[in-house]
């Protein structure tokens, strides 16, 4: 078997990337539905058993998938440099215009449908890595839940295009051995089948055109189902604002947590902080008083935030809000927001260093304290700290301006 093509069959190379993509498409796409469906399951009732499962079946299916986007550059390489053998019924319009459309649709989702999947990995964080030797990241793809959203759902709609199209090539395939009784699907087959095409032949622009179209009902067709708008975030009314000594001008309020031997940093993007300080303080150092309020359902913490929203985490549904009130105080060793952090139903002590400048009417803020997760009432299904640590990092860094 030559490993070249010829004008009427396809070489050893040829067959060898189609059996081998082949081979990581219907071997990938059960993995990604099967562990998809183990993602609903973790929402409601997770366990370690269920996690480490879900973990290892998406790290499998990503890294098969970004395996596919280099099989498929590498194919698409070899077939622009091999000569492409004829249709067998080229004289048949409708069918060849049909086949070139279909081979079109396979070409451009092979590698639309990884490299989106895999943009979606690389623009947020969370569990199920990338194994080596491909990267967790993507050159010019920014850490963004925005984009993250995006190619997710682009991922979603092209996988279903490249799942059809994949169906009719195999139907075509079958009407051409069982039906048609020629060479069609043995040209593909391993040894030397030559199969003569037929004088006339399809023009490739049209099928282009066709695919493309195909592809632009797609996503129009997700896009008037507002499926690219389900990933824009937490929707649910802001908290009120405040009347505060002190008002945040700006600020940032972020937790990090360990899942899987990785940092997963997360942000809270809406908490009102009311705050009083006077610089002279009282005997026992104490200057003033800080109550936060924080929406926990504003949290965006990469690709686990629904999970973190469910009810063995923060249940946002019964536990809107957190809260941490304390005293600002002045110690030998610096200055301390002491007090208690309410998180679901349960109210920690918590003490937690901060650094402090003023000048004229602004303060600047940056403190951090770490609490145990487990103190709360979080991820109790998940009792070892290799899947999920104990310890959670909150830092908070602000500016506040002093009301006149």
């Amino acid at each position: 078997m030559p490993l070249t093509n010829s004008a009427t069959t396809y070489g050893g190379v040829t067959k060898t990337f189609h059996w081998l993509t082949a081979l990581l498409i219907l071997s990938n796409i059960p993995i990604g539905l099967i562990a998809s469906d183990l993602a609903y399951e973790i929402e409601s009732a997770p366990t370690e058993a269920l996690i480490e499962r879900a973990t290892f079946l998406f790290s499998l299916h990503k890294t098969i998938g970004v395996a596919m986007f280099f099989v498929a550059l590498a194919r698409i390489a070899w077939a622009l440099s091999q000569p492409k053998p004829g249709l067998l019924n080229g004289d048949k319009w409708l069918e060849a215009w049909a086949a070139e459309t279909v081979h079109w649709l396979l070409y451009g989702s092979l590698v639309a449908v990884p490299l989106s999947g895999w943009v979606h990995h690389a623009a947020t964080s969370g569990f199920a890595p990338i194994w080596w030797p491909f990267g967790q990241n993507l050159p010019l793809v920014p850490k963004s839940e925005a984009l993250s959203a995006l190619a997710g759902t682009l991922h979603y709609i092209l996988q279903w295009v490249l799942i059809a199209a994949i169906g009719a090539h195999v139907a075509g395939a079958l009407k051409h051995h069982v039906l048609d009784r020629d060479a069609t699907l043995r040209r593909m087959l391993p040894g030397h089948a030559p199969g003569q095409p037929t004088a006339r032949q399809p023009d490739h622009v049209l099928p282009l055109v066709t695919a493309l179209a195909v592809w632009l009902a797609a996503l129009g067709g997700a896009g008037m189902l507002g499926w690219f708008g389900a990933g824009a975030g937490n929707t649910a009314p802001g908290l009120a604002q405040i009347e505060s000594d002190w008002t945040v001008s700006e600020g940032s309020l972020t937790i990090t947590v360990q899942q899987m031997g990785s940092s997963v940093q997360g942000s809270f993007a809406d908490w009102t902080a009311d705050i009083t300080y006077d610089e002279t303080g009282d005997a026992a150092g104490k200057h003033g008083s800080a109550d936060v309020t924080i929406a926990i359902g504003s949290l965006s913490l990469g690709s686990v935030t629904k999970q973190a929203m469910g009810a063995d985490y923060f249940n946002v549904s019964d536990f809107p809000t957190a809260q941490f009130s304390a005293d600002l105080i002045d110690t030998d060793q610096g200055h301390v927001a002491r007090g208690t952090l309410t998180i679901r139903d349960q109210s920690v002590p918590v003490e937690m260093p901060f650094e402090l400048a003023i000048e004229g009417n602004t303060a600047t803020v940056s403190g951090g304290v770490s609490v145990d997760r487990r103190a709360f009432g979080l991820g109790t299904g998940v009792t070892d700290a290799n899947s999920l640590g104990f310890g959670v990092d909150i830092k908070v860094d602000l500016i506040a301006s002093r009301a006149p």
